[in-house]
C-alpha cells in the first residue's frame, strides 16, 4: 500500500482511472485547527484498480487528479460527498462531475434518512466497517498500515457498494431521481467562501436594515481575517458574540469591551478597532449595505390542520414507494403547499411531484381522502363531478407520525 507521491505517477493512474465506467473516491482531510480543510489523502478504487494518493508529498501536482474529476465519461462516486467536493472546490475551482453520491442515493432507494456509510455497507454487502483508525492525526507521516489499510477499505467498499445501488435505482425506475439531486449538491453556491456572504451562515428572522447592515460587516470582517490567517471562525470571534455586536452596532472599542460575548479586551486590540470601524462604515450606508432577508408569512391558523394531514399523506407516501420522506419534502414545503398550490418548491417539481406533490394537491382540494383501517392511514382517491366510478388508490402507512416531520425546518 504506497502512496503515491510524484506526479509521473499520478498522472499514470488517472490515465488507467479514466478507462473505467466510473471511480470511488474517498479523501481523508484535517480542519479542527484551520479554516480551509487540509487535504491529507485521496482514495481512489476502479474495477481492479486500488490507489492510495498522498496530497502532502512535497512537489506533487494534483493536476491529473483534477482532470480526472471533470471526466465527462467517468463517473465519481462518493458517500455523503459534501465535504469532499467543498476541498475539491476549493484546491481547483471546479466540482466533481458527473457525481453518484450514494447517501442520496440510498435514501433514494428506501434505506432510510442519511443513512451512515458503515450501516449501508452492512446491509448491501454484508461487511463490518472497521473504524478504528477513523479520528487520527492524518497529516503525520509515514502513515501507519492501520491507517492506510482503514483508507483503502473506505473506497473498495465503496466501488462494490455502486452498482448494487445503481441496478435497484434503476430496476425501479428512479435513476433519474438522482439527476437533480446530484446538481444541487455540485452548486457553486454551496461552497461560496465569499466574506461578503457570510452572514448567511448566521441564521435571522430580523429584517431591520441597521441590524442586518452590522450582522453583514461583523461577519465579513471575522470571515477575512480567518480566511487570512487560516484559522476556524470561532477562534476570532464565536457566533454569539456577532449576534450581540448586530444587535448593539459598537462603533467603538470601548463599546465593543462592553458586550458581554466579546473576549475581553478584544475591543482595545487592533482587530477590535479594525472591527468597530468596519461596524461604522456599515450603517453610514446601512440601507444599501444591508442584504435582504424574506420574511415568510405566519402561516394562517386555518391552515394548520391542512399541514398536519400532508404530514401524514407524506409520511404513508414516503413508507409506500421506501423513500426516505426528508427526501421528498420538508416541513416548509408543507406549509408553502397549503398557502399555495403553485409554491416554488422541489416537493411541487419533477419526479416529487409524481410521487407525493400532486397528490398533496389533491388532499387539499378534497380529492383525496384519509381514513384508518386496522389501525393504519388509507388514502382514497374521490371521484369529484364526474359520472366515472371513483379510482380507489390505497396507501397504508402507520398511523404514528415522524417527529423529525412534525418539527419546523
Amino acid at each position: 500500500m504506497d502512496l503515491i507521491s510524484q506526479t509521473d505517477a499520478l498522472a499514470a493512474l488517472c490515465a488507467q482511472l479514466r478507462t473505467q465506467e466510473f471511480v470511488a473516491l474517498d479523501t481523508e482531510f484535517m480542519r479542527e485547527a484551520t479554516y480551509w480543510p487540509k487535504l491529507c489523502l485521496v482514495q481512489a478504487a476502479a474495477g481492479p484498480i486500488e490507489a492510495l494518493i498522498d496530497p502532502l508529498a512535497p512537489g506533487l501536482d494534483l493536476s491529473p487528479l483534477f482532470d480526472l474529476l471533470q471526466d465527462e465519461a467517468v463517473t465519481k462516486v462518493m458517500h455523503a460527498a459534501r465535504q469532499d467536493i467543498e476541498i475539491f472546490w476549493n484546491l481547483s475551482g471546479k466540482a466533481p462531475h458527473p457525481l453518484f453520491d450514494t447517501q442520496v442515493a440510498a435514501m433514494a432507494a428506501g434505506y432510510g434518512d442519511s443513512v451512515a456509510y458503515d450501516a449501508l455497507v452492512q446491509s448491501l454487502l454484508r461487511r463490518r466497517v472497521d473504524k478504528s483508525s477513523r479520528f487520527t492525526d492524518w497529516s503525520r507521516r509515514p502513515l501507519s498500515d492501520a491507517q492506510l489499510a482503514y483508507a483503502l477499505a473506505d473506497v473498495t467498499h465503496l466501488r462494490d457498494l455502486y452498482p448494487k445501488l445503481h441496478g435497484q435505482l434503476e430496476r425501479r425506475g428512479r435513476l433519474h431521481w438522482l439527476v437533480d439531486e446530484m446538481a444541487m449538491l455540485v452548486d457553486p453556491q454551496n461552497y461560496d467562501t465569499d466574506p461578503e456572504n457570510a452572514w448567511m451562515r448566521l441564521r435571522t428572522r430580523k429584517t431591520n436594515a441597521e441590524y442586518l447592515a452590522a450582522l453583514r460587516a461583523a461577519a465579513a470582517w471575522r470571515e477575512r481575517i480567518a480566511q487570512a490567517k487560516d484559522i476556524p471562525r470561532a477562534r476570532v470571534l464565536k457566533d454569539d458574540a456577532l449576534l450581540e455586536i448586530a444587535e448593539q452596532r459598537p462603533t467603538s472599542s470601548a463599546a465593543l469591551n462592553a458586550l458581554r460575548a466579546v473576549p475581553k479586551g478584544f475591543g482595545g486590540s487592533r482587530q477590535g478597532e479594525d472591527l468597530a470601524d468596519a461596524i461604522h462604515a456599515a450603517l453610514q450606508n446601512a440601507a444599501d449595505y444591508a442584504p435582504t432577508v424574506e420574511q415568510s408569512a405566519p402561516l394562517p391558523p386555518s391552515l394548520g390542520p391542512v399541514v398536519e394531514l400532508l404530514k401524514v399523506l407524506l409520511k404513508g407516501e414516503s413508507e409506500r414507494i421506501g423513500v426516505a420522506a426528508r427526501l421528498i419534502a420538508t416541513t416548509s414545503d408543507l406549509e408553502a403547499i397549503a398557502l399555495d398550490d403553485d409554491a416554488p418548491v422541489a416537493a411541487l417539481s419533477g419526479w416529487r411531484r409524481e410521487v407525493f406533490g400532486q397528490r398533496a394537491l389533491d388532499l387539499k382540494h378534497g380529492k383525496l381522502a384519509l381514513s384508518i383501517r386496522n389501525r393504519r392511514v388509507v388514502a382514497n382517491a374521490i371521484a369529484v363531478e364526474t359520472t366515472e366510478p371513483a379510482r380507489c388508490d390505497e396507501v397504508e402507512a402507520d398511523l404514528a407520525i415522524d417527529p423529525e416531520l412534525t418539527a419546523s425546518t
